[in-house]
């Protein structure tokens, strides 16, 4: 005879069980998105970026090498300034100490000419033909002084030529100041130099200098300087380079 098992029966609890079996189901795909959306809302991660050393620099320490680089620029710039503004103040002085000298020239030539022993022949005189070498060996600077003795207060009114006497490939060459002065910023115009004066003249006036360039090869020896004034005998001058003659 078969034996019978009596179990009692609970609806509540058969109910709970239902209940929880189907949250657990439910549950399972809710944790799979709340993983997802957790992943999401976590902040990035600091980027990485391999310098040419192979080394890791993150953003902060780019961001510290650009500031200290955009420093170093502006202090660099603040350098050119300035250099800027002393070099313009160096040519400004130099050129208010040139128009002094140029002045004290003046005012001396003019006493020398009324001092001057009646004994010399009054008149025109070229007094120097100053010269300047620069950091370019071809290149100079050069002054032309006039002067005149004597009381006379007409004005002496004439022309100047000038020419450069040297060699060039072993053979004696005579050049005049036009052809080398080229197109060069402080050029004196084509010759003949007009000039007219009471006591005393620079060419180029105001204490300047013009400027020349020697043709490469072309080597220098002497400076002919030739004024001409009207209804007088030309006046004829000649300077070793560098050095007067």
């Amino acid at each position: 005879m078969a034996s019978w098992e009596v179990r009692v029966y609970d609806p509540q609890r058969a109910k709970r069980q239902r209940w929880l079996i189907a949250l657990l189901v439910l549950c399972l795909p809710l944790a799979f998105v709340g993983g997802i959306v957790w992943q999401r809302m976590q902040p990035p991660a600091p980027v990485a970026v391999a310098d040419l050393t192979g080394t890791p620099v993150v953003d902060e320490q780019l961001q510290r090498e650009l500031d200290e680089l955009r420093q170093r620029v502006a202090v660099l710039s603040s350098a050119d300034t300035l250099s800027q503004q002393a070099n313009e103040q160096s040519r400004l002085s130099i050129k208010l100490l040139e128009e002094q000298i140029y002045k004290q020239q003046q005012d001396l030539a003019f006493y020398k000419g009324v001092l001057a022993p009646g004994t010399r022949r009054e008149g025109l005189r070229i007094k120097a033909f100053e010269l300047q070498a620069t950091d370019k060996p071809t290149h100079f600077r050069y002054k032309i002084l006039l002067s005149r003795v004597g009381k006379g207060e007409e004005p002496l009114e004439g022309q100047l030529q000038v020419a450069i006497v040297g060699k060039q490939a072993e053979q004696s060459v005579t050049m005049d100041l036009t052809s080398l002065s080229g197109d060069l910023p402080d050029a004196l115009p084509d010759q003949p130099i007009s000039f007219a004066f009471k006591h005393f003249q620079a060419i180029p006036e105001a204490g300047r200098f013009a400027e020349l360039l020697l043709p490469e090869g072309f080597i220098p020896h002497e400076i002919k300087v030739r004024a001409e004034v009207e209804g007088q005998k030309p006046l004829l001058r000649t300077f070793k380079w560098n050095k007067e003659e």
